[in-house]
């Protein structure tokens, strides 16, 4: 089964790639996902410290990938800086745009200034 939605050929080579990075990055984290369900369920102490390192290395790789993303797709960088390594809430404005439809967060104007002088 195809990954690609659009005709592969016209595609071109960047295009490949980042699909291919976002179905790896899918692929890491449900691996991650996998080894947390078993590391929280497994008894042998020995077995549970294998697994977690298991875990532990495919979050590694996911964290490759986004950063493989990040430097070649600019948005990934942009909303990287925006969104992560941050204090307070996950969710708010992270760069002017409202969480819910994607469009200009409302500050209770039309965002176009002070016409009154």
């Amino acid at each position: 089964m195809s990954n690609y939605n659009e005709p592969v050929g016209e595609l071109d080579a960047l295009t490949r790639n980042i699909s291919k990075a976002i179905s790896s990055l899918k692929e890491e984290v449900e691996a991650v996902d996998w080894y947390n369900q078993r590391v929280a369920t497994t008894k042998d102490p020995e077995l549970r410290a294998i697994l977690a390192h298991n875990r532990d290395e495919e979050i590694e790789h996911a964290c490759m990938t986004l950063e493989w993303l990040r430097r070649n797709m600019p948005v990934w960088d942009e909303q990287m800086k925006s969104c992560l390594f941050k204090d307070g809430p996950i969710v708010g404005d992270h760069g002017g745009e409202d969480e819910d439809h994607g469009a200009p967060a409302s500050t209770g104007g039309l965002n176009i200034g002070n016409l009154k002088k």
